[in-house]
């Protein structure tokens, strides 16, 4: 099936895709509230641990074929990274260097989920730079070469406010290093519908970048990419959330008391990001207020997307969704439907909180109509809760795209 993406420019496919990859990082802002306020500090890092772990490796190689850049090497790490929605670009200001294709160092200039949890305390510091990071770097990395580590040069907790950089790591692949093994998560995410979904080919003939063959630059201008490569790389975000998602309800179900607990832990997860994400996208692109930009940004919202994954037909003032790949492996696509509109409202009211959604049909097919009502709804507590990130309103810049050569 077609992308829905397709029909955007090209220009607004440029700012479209970092802003999918900020969003993919605040699904965890989403998540691991709930998940702290139902189990504790501990126990949400290994939810974290678990959920990246089983994800970042599929989705890793998968962006990699798509882009034409698969290798063993610490320059096809950094580029993974690049593409990653565990290192969304400028949130997450990620700076390389390569010595040569065995060895590398990164540092980020600037940590946007370490300034989320430095407000927390430094309990919650370590839980995510230390407890957190060791294992699923050397997960994301495992997608390139098993024998790739991932090492701290230093990192958080500071000793101020004026330490920078926030964190520095060295990359090092050797033959002696025992080769990393994936966790249990990630077998469970690879057997997924989403693990395997095929998306629409990239045109070598158009113009611009159809792929990522060249040299690791240090920030990525999407700009330069062609129309149907910016297409391809939005779905493949599109599918890195929900791999993630996919995985992060694995790690919520093994520890939850029964299925309702797990429903509502996943349920306020996706109400949450679904509200955020729509209001970062509606004004990132533009799109027009009342029910038209609602609609409209159904059919852009990363929870129906990709559409060869998530089925949808868009109508003048109504989505009507019908049975997918999606359907098949649950996820957000199981949280949605007659009976369970909040993730929809939530959705469409960051676009007017006069907005509303009324679903008919059936648990296999049904139809949102989106509605006006009289008075405003207030905001999902859900929402309020993600836009404790600073990524909620963070602000992409211009940047240069310059080649990296080992030193």
């Amino acid at each position: 099936m077609a992308s829905r993406y397709a029909s955007l420019s090209r220009e607004d496919l440029a700012t479209l895709v970092p802003e999918l990859l900020l969003i993919g990082q605040l699904i965890d802002r989403s998540g691991m509230a709930w998940c702290i306020s139902a189990w504790g500090r501990e126990e949400m890092a290994q939810v974290a641990i678990e959920e990246w772990s089983g994800a970042s490796p599929i989705y890793t190689r998968r962006m990699q074929d798509a882009l034409g850049y698969r290798g063993t090497d610490v320059v096809t790490i950094f580029k993974g990274l690049q593409l990653d929605i565990g290192a969304p670009p400028q949130f997450m200001d990620f700076r390389y260097t390569v010595h040569d294709p065995w060895h590398g160092e990164f540092h980020l200039d600037h940590c946007g989920a370490l300034m989320d949890v430095e407000p927390m305390g430094e309990s919650y510091v370590v839980s995510m730079c230390h407890d957190i990071e060791d294992p699923t770097f050397d997960a994301t990395a495992v997608a390139t070469n098993a024998k790739a580590q991932v090492r701290p040069v230093h990192r958080p907790p500071r000793s101020s406010a004026q330490q920078h950089p926030h964190c520095r790591w060295t990359v090092t692949i050797g033959e002696s290093f025992p080769p990393v093994q994936p966790l249990p998560a990630y077998h469970h995410v690879a057997a997924t519908r989403a693990a395997t979904v095929e998306l629409d080919p990239i045109d070598p003939s158009e113009e611009g970048m159809g792929d990522y063959s060249g040299a690791l630059l240090a920030d990525l201008d999407f700009g330069a990419f062609s129309h149907s490569a910016l297409v391809r790389i939005a779905d493949e975000v599109c599918l890195q959330m929900q791999l993630l998602n996919l995985s992060f309800e694995h790690a919520v179900r093994t520890r939850s008391t029964g299925e309702q607990q797990a429903r509502e832990i996943c349920t306020q997860q996706l109400v949450g990001i679904a509200g955020i994400a729509a209001e970062r996208l509606h004004r990132a692109l533009g799109l027009p207020d009342g029910v038209a930009g609602a609609v409209r940004l159904l059919e852009l919202h990363p929870l129906l997307n990709p559409a060869a994954y998530h089925r949808a037909e868009v109508g003048e003032s109504r989505v009507t969704v019908g049975p997918s790949p999606a359907s098949s492996d649950g996820g957000w696509a199981a949280l949605v439907g007659p009976g369970r509109p909040e993730p929809l409202q939530a959705l469409v009211r960051a676009v007017d909180p006069h907005l509303d959604v009324e679903i008919s049909g059936t648990e296999e097919t049904w139809t949102a109509h989106v509605v006006r009502r009289e008075v405003a709804a207030p905001e999902a507590g859900e929402v309020a809760v993600t836009r404790f990130s600073t990524g909620a309103a963070f602000e992409f810049e211009p940047r240069r795209s310059l080649p990296i050569t080992p030193v």
